[in-house]
């Protein structure tokens, strides 16, 4: 038998690693057209890592759910993977009558009328609003498994698009993962957890920049307040930069709701790294005036080089190649700017038209790590 070139990720004990090259390659005969034999092979060879590590019943079992919950979701969702939705949250416990209830009704019927769909927890309350406004068909509701508040409204009910999960942090992946804009509503824990942990992966450029508006009811002062102790004690205080408040928007009119995502959307299409290189997929690019413009007032985000203009990058095949691109050496630090600079991009088209619902999968970011650290996670 030739001898088998050594992968950089493997088990070390040749008998094995040979039978996961075989068993691999035969899968990847059978399900033609797959790309990805490659990372299943490493996953595999994870699994089997933990035998050798002796991890616990305790540790398999929730390895397992976890992936099982995530294999069950990526499913679901991919006939679905080149629409726009909004992910919607509140609280379970708001009633019908509540202005707030409206609110959340009337955004995502709006959102529902320009072709979006709806993610919610598929609650009641707020999560109820929405889907009644989206409407079954547009709606996903991805649950939580709790000893209350855990029955699913009777829009998402019984529905192929219902999920449920074990784990919070599946959950939360799946919202992030899926959603190309959040909304929030009045609500508890759950809803500030959910907002912060939005906000908090796009400032560390963990995840792809989308629009987030909280919306209050109609005079309403729920977010107001809440924006007041964001501005007061995060940013006067100087534990976040003050740009960073343009990473959301706080409003209590849906119209305005609904515009601010359209507008994020009207020339921006989405972006992804291509090494250190930030590449940002637009429909129109900037004409020479307005990208001198846009090097004068966004300089100070750059790491080296220029703002530019280019066509799709090689790694880039398959990913919307028709689109233009305006490429930035980003220096990862100010994405409250860098939102400020897609929102410049936008304004460029004079009469935005509704967006084509050509969603792209949002790029999973993957910082490269050291060497010692990438030694320890092969083991």
């Amino acid at each position: 038998m030739a001898q088998r070139t050594r992968r950089r990720y493997e088990l070390r004990e040749p008998k094995l690693d040979q039978m996961l090259e075989n068993l691999v390659e035969e899968a990847e005969n059978l399900y033609a057209g797959s790309d990805s034999a490659e990372y299943v092979r490493q996953i595999m060879v994870s699994a089997l890592g933990l035998m050798r590590d002796g991890a616990s019943r305790g540790d398999l079992k929730l390895i397992h759910s976890a992936l099982k919950e995530l294999r069950h979701s990526f499913r679901v969702f991919a006939p679905y993977r080149h629409l726009r939705k909004v992910a919607i949250f509140g609280s379970a416990r708001t009633a019908p009558d509540h202005p707030d209830w409206k609110q959340a009704y009337d955004f995502a019927e709006r959102m529902a009328a320009e072709g979006w769909m709806t993610i919610t927890g598929a609650g009641d309350g707020i999560m109820g609003a929405a889907q009644g406004g989206a409407g079954r068909e547009a709606s996903f509701g991805v649950s939580i498994r709790l000893p209350f508040e855990q029955s699913a409204n009777e829009v998402i009910a019984g529905d192929h698009k219902l999920i449920s999960f074990r784990y919070f942090f599946t959950r939360k992946i799946t919202f992030v993962k899926e959603a190309h804009a959040i909304a929030l509503f009045p609500g508890g824990f759950g809803t500030h957890d959910e907002g912060f942990e939005a906000l908090t992966l796009i400032q560390t450029g963990k995840s792809e920049i989308l629009p987030i508006v909280f919306v209050d009811a109609p005079g309403g002062t729920y977010w107001k307040a809440w924006n007041e102790y964001v501005a007061c004690h995060l940013s006067a205080r100087g534990l976040i930069n003050e740009q960073d408040l343009a990473l959301y928007k706080i409003t209590d009119d849906v119209d305005e709701a609904v515009r601010e995502i359209q507008n994020f959307y009207s020339n921006y299409h989405s972006s992804r790294y291509v090494g250190d290189l930030l590449v940002l997929r637009v429909r129109q690019a900037p004409n020479a005036d307005q990208l001198d413009e846009l090097n004068t007032r966004f300089g100070d985000i750059l790491s080296k080089g220029k703002i530019e203009i280019a066509k799709a990058l090689p790694s880039e095949a398959g990913e919307v190649e028709h689109y233009p691109r305006v490429t930035l050496h980003f220096n990862r630090r100010n994405v409250g700017r860098l939102r400020t600079l897609i929102d410049r991009i936008n304004s460029f088209v004079a009469e935005p038209a509704a967006p084509p619902l050509d969603a792209s999968p949002h790029e999973i970011v993957e910082e490269p790590f050291s060497l010692a650290a990438e030694t320890a996670q092969e083991g």
